[in-house]
C-alpha cells in the first residue's frame, strides 16, 4: 500500500520538482518557451503535442454521460472508488476483507499537504478526477462513445484521492483557473493532466496550456505518469 505522499514523494524525485517552486508563475508568462531545456520524455516536452482550442459549450454535459459511478471496469471485484482508496489510503480497514473500504487515512494529501481521515459515509476524502469530467466533454469528450467516456471516467490515471473541501473549490477547473494550494504537489499535477489530455487525446486552451508550461518550467524533468 502506497500513501499520497509515497506516491508524490517518487513523482518529484524522478522529476526534480522542490516544494514550493510550483505556483504557476515564471518567465513564459506568455505562454512561450520554459526557463529550462525540458528533457525528452517529460510531461513539459509533452505538452507541446497538446492540441490548442477554444472550450466548447458545456451544452449536454451530464454526470451519467460517463457512466454509473465507480464502476468495476478492471473485473476485480471492486468498484473504482474503493480501488483508490485502497491505493492512496493507509491503515485501510474493509467491511469485507478485501474491497469495500470503511475507514483509513490520507497521509500528506496532494492538494493540502494535511493528513485527513477517511470513513465511510461520514468521509472528508473525495475522489477527484484530476482532468474533470465537464472539462473534458467541453475539450472531446462529447463526441466519444459511452464505452469511452466509461472508460475514461474510472480510468486510475486521472484518479486520486484528496481532501474533500479542495476539491469542491477546484470544481471543473483546468490548469490556467486552477491548481494546487499544496505547491509541492503542482509539478506532479499539471504532469497527470498533460499525461490524460495526451492519452484521450483531449485538447487544451491556449491559456491552459500557458499555464502548464509555467508549472512544468519549474521542473523540466518531471516524467510524463504511465499507467
Amino acid at each position: 500500500m502506497r500513501s499520497s505522499a509515497a506516491v508524490l514523494a517518487a513523482l518529484l524525485a524522478v522529476g526534480g520538482c522542490k516544494a514550493g517552486d510550483q505556483d504557476g508563475k515564471g518567465d513564459d508568462e506568455g505562454g512561450g518557451g520554459p526557463s529550462r531545456p525540458a528533457a525528452s520524455g517529460s510531461a513539459l516536452a509533452a505538452v507541446s503535442s497538446l492540441t490548442v482550442k477554444g472550450r466548447a459549450p458545456k451544452t449536454g454535459y451530464e454526470r451519467s454521460e460517463f457512466g454509473s459511478s465507480w464502476v468495476d471496469t478492471d473485473d476485480n471485484g471492486c468498484g473504482t472508488r474503493d480501488d483508490i482508496l485502497k491505493r492512496d489510503l493507509e491503515d485501510v480497514r474493509f467491511r469485507d476483507g478485501h474491497c469495500l473500504v470503511t475507514s483509513g487515512t490520507l497521509a500528506d494529501d496532494p492538494y493540502t499537504g494535511r493528513d485527513v481521515r477517511f470513513v465511510r459515509g461520514h468521509s472528508k476524502v473525495d475522489i477527484d478526477h484530476v482532468v474533470a469530467l465537464s472539462d473534458a466533454w467541453q475539450k472531446g469528450a462529447r463526441k466519444w462513445d459511452r464505452d469511452r467516456r466509461l472508460e475514461f471516467a474510472n480510468d486510475p490515471l486521472n484518479l486520486i484521492a484528496v481532501d474533500a473541501s479542495a476539491n469542491r473549490r477546484k470544481g471543473d477547473g483546468d490548469a490556467a483557473t486552477w491548481l494546487p494550494p499544496n505547491k509541492a504537489y503542482r509539478c506532479a499535477y499539471v504532469a497527470h493532466q498533460v499525461a490524460v489530455k495526451k492519452a484521450y487525446r483531449l485538447w487544451v486552451t491556449g491559456a491552459e496550456k500557458g499555464a502548464m508550461r509555467r508549472v512544468l518550467g519549474g521542473c523540466p524533468g518531471t516524467k510524463l505518469p504511465a499507467r
